[in-house]
């Protein structure tokens, strides 16, 4: 590749010309390097022969049926406690109006996750999952973090494979990757001390690939971490992805700093910036060269940074979350959604294909224009 100011990124380079995965240190140069521009060319060299121009989203709503949770982790503005202001818990009937409410033409993936309810029993969340697929016949139900499987977990008193293997049974297409945070033992008792620990949010993961159930897998970073521990993280999971191939996408997650605990130990108000998602983005898309997807999750990163970041080795824009409300409540300054017209006028504008999909990345229609 011409144009390369860098000497570290020149033996990098052509291992990403022949295909060939980087190592750990060559994944902190990606991290160091002040050549943007080559990291830039590198990430979308890797995107284009993945995908070609084709970038994704999903017709998506996105569901909590409480934000009551005992996990107290201290990078979360959306916990409740019982009584407390703001609170809500949600019986199966009236999450399934609230989905009525707002369901749309064309909806193809419910998306639900929420807070570690203390006294729900797990056939609730069966039931749950039951009543979305007999309501909504055709429509995916991508549901529960492994953080939230892990509870289900104890209230049952059944191991992950029991828990994974009932939810599918009730109707559960996908799990979400969220719960993963940051996998470092330093970092997660900072941040996460009471959630489900890094070896059982892989162990979860891979019991359900074991059972066909595929996930995504994400990062939050922008805190406390170092530059080692994120690439730490990836390197987990491409190894766990090694394993199994279960893994659709992985989604790197920004720091809200609103309304939360660690922001305010911190004394943190800034948001990352631009070119620290990028980069983070840009590593991503070449260090997990086994991970299909890598997402520019628009909600965090801005609807225009997702539109950038699209140059930077992202292959997907997530979709039209009817109502988010968990990185909202943290502090998000964007949209609590967009239309599927938004989001096709988004991509064309950036020079690539618009690709509606389905939560298990089928196509469902290919955009080659935005209708007026």
């Amino acid at each position: 590749m011409k144009g390369i100011r860098d000497p570290r990124l020149l033996p990098i380079a052509e291992k990403v010309e022949a295909g060939e995965r980087l190592t750990f240190a060559e994944g902190l140069v990606l991290y160091e390097t002040q050549d943007l521009p080559a990291l830039m060319r590198l990430a979308n060299r890797v995107r284009e022969r993945k995908h070609g121009h084709k970038t994704y989203f999903v017709h998506s709503i996105r569901v909590s049926q409480t934000n009551i949770c005992y996990v107290g982790c201290t990078f979360c503005a959306f916990q409740r406690r019982f009584g407390e202001e703001g609170a809500w818990d949600w019986d199966v009937e009236e999450v399934v109006a609230w989905v009525k409410a707002r369901y749309q033409p064309g909806l193809t993936e419910i998306h639900m996750t929420a807070g570690h309810h203390p006294k729900r029993p797990f056939q609730y969340y069966l039931d749950l999952v039951r009543a979305l697929k007999e309501t909504f016949p055709g429509v995916q139900v991508k549901a529960w973090t492994a953080a939230e499987i892990h509870h289900f977990s104890k209230i049952a008193r059944l191991p992950y494979r029991e828990v994974l293997q009932a939810l599918k049974e009730a109707g559960l297409d996908a799990m979400p990757g969220g719960g993963a945070e940051i996998f470092a033992e330093r970092v997660r008792k900072r941040i996460a001390r009471a959630k489900v620990s890094a070896e059982g949010w892989l162990e979860i993961h891979r019991t359900a690939h074991e059972l066909g159930i595929p996930t995504n897998a994400t990062m939050l970073y922008g805190h406390i971490e170092t530059l080692e521990e994120r690439l730490d993280h990836m390197d987990r999971l491409r190894r766990l992805q090694d394993e199994t191939g279960g893994f659709m996408s992985f989604i790197p997650l920004a720091f809200q700093p609103d309304g939360n605990q660690l922001a305010r130990e911190l004394g943190k108000r800034e948001f990352t910036t631009g070119l620290d998602d990028l980069r983070n983005l840009a590593v991503a898309r070449l260090y997990l060269d086994n991970i299909p997807h890598i997402k520019g999750y628009w909600a965090t990163l801005t609807p225009e940074l997702a539109q950038v970041s699209l140059d930077w080795g992202v292959t997907d824009i997530d979709g039209t979350l009817i109502e988010e409300r968990i990185v909202h409540m943290a502090g998000s300054p964007t949209p609590e959604g967009l239309s599927k017209r938004e989001l096709a006028r988004i991509i064309l504008a950036a020079g690539r294909i618009p690709v509606e999909r389905d939560a298990l990345y089928r196509e469902v229609r290919v955009w080659n224009q935005v209708e007026a």
